[in-house]
């Protein structure tokens, strides 16, 4: 079993909700049950998935709430965004009886957000898990390990159930059922969206576009739909944890662009089952993009891990084309880096151009050699 980076017993608190969110299949209900099998609290656990909890939580009726959990310290429910009203329910659980404890989990940062947003605020912890980080992989093998599975991680990813397969096809297997069965599902069940055909045509145009400025009209002409579409498909997939979007940083100067934004893939594996495309790296030429991909979403585990957050993370572009991959900015402080496959490409004149603008934030380069420090 690989060690995740939260640990339930520090977050949790008595008359507040810890919620746990994230991609379907990443852990969070096993990191639940963990807890459960070690803790001294008498708890109740059920499923958003259950219409009777359903009833029960979403009947925002006082008593019969509180009979429903009468006598235990903490209850745990799973999938709570299936659940109408949740925030409702758990505010008044924690609300009204003293030292309840309380944890929900949620797919959807859409409906789990939407849903306890505002009758929890102050009363809410909430941690966000992905498919495994580098750094939580560490407690399974050594740095030098690590770095001899690196094209594995840049091919297949690192859901837990991949990482877990015992062969390329194993592993094959668990991304399409991931991509067919999982996340397109839960995407399309939101928001009423409708075509399944034109969700996977926006994936399979963003998956040759990683690391590219991504144009909302181009996608709209290639595929023959309005903008609109697309804007929505777009952030219902950012908000079910498929794909993570980038923005532009400025300050204002004018060669600078802002408007357009990138998007990366929250997993390398899920990339490359949407386009079917599992061929070593020695077989293809996209090990750019699955190496910026890589590293970014590295990155944004390790600092949301560390909970270093609030971090703004950008790209960086001026109209001629010098580009910094990445630009974090915390608490007004810039650091900026470039992601290079080898380490013997490196851009010069971006380095000078960005030097000569923001002179306070020196740009570092990420390569294959020197990444584990970036991202452990």
């Amino acid at each position: 079993m690989i060690k995740r980076a939260y640990n339930i017993n520090e977050l949790i608190k008595p008359n507040k909700v810890l919620i746990i969110y994230g991609p379907r299949r990443v852990g969070k209900t096993t990191l639940l049950e963990n807890f459960l099998k070690d803790t001294t609290l008498k708890y109740k656990i059920d499923s958003g998935d259950n219409i009777r909890v359903r009833q029960i939580l979403g009947s925002q009726d006082f008593k019969q709430i509180f009979e429903y959990v009468e006598g235990y310290e903490l209850y745990a429910i799973d999938e709570a965004q299936q659940v109408p009203s949740i925030g409702t329910a758990l505010k008044i659980l924690v609300d009204n009886i003293k030292g309840m404890h309380i944890i929900a989990t949620g797919s959807s940062s859409f409906d789990l957000s939407s849903m306890t947003g505002e009758p929890l605020t102050g009363r809410k912890t909430t941690i966000l898990i992905y498919p495994f980080a580098q750094k939580e992989l560490l407690n399974l093998y050594n740095r030098f390990e690590l770095k001899e599975r690196l094209e594995d991680f840049l091919i297949f990813g690192s859901y837990p159930d991949v990482i877990n397969a015992a062969s390329k096809k194993e592993k094959i297997e668990v991304l399409e059922e991931l991509v067919g069965s999982y996340l397109l599902k839960d995407v399309l069940a939101i928001d009423n969206l409708k075509s399944s055909k034109t969700l996977m045509d926006i994936l399979k145009l963003l998956a040759f576009q990683v690391g590219n400025l991504v144009s909302f009209n181009e996608i709209a002409v290639n595929l023959r739909i309005d903008v609109k579409t697309v804007a929505k498909y777009l952030d219902v997939l950012e908000k079910t944890f498929v794909i993570k979007k980038l923005g532009g940083f400025s300050r204002n100067l004018r060669n600078e662009i802002t408007a357009k934004a990138k998007y990366y893939f929250v997993d390398n594996g899920i990339r490359n089952a949407v386009v079917s495309q599992f061929n070593t790296l020695e077989n293809r030429n996209d090990t750019g993009m699955l190496w910026e991909n890589f590293i970014f979403m590295e990155r944004i585990k390790k600092l949301t891990y560390e909970r270093v957050m609030p971090v703004s993370f950008y790209f960086w572009r001026t109209y001629d084309g010098k580009e910094v991959d990445l630009v974090e900015e915390n608490e007004g402080i810039l650091s900026s880096y470039e992601f290079k496959w080898s380490k013997y490409k490196n851009n010069n004149k971006t380095r000078e151009l960005w030097n000569s603008a923001y002179p306070d934030a020196p740009l570092s380069v990420i390569n294959n050699e020197n990444y584990l420090d970036f991202v452990l």
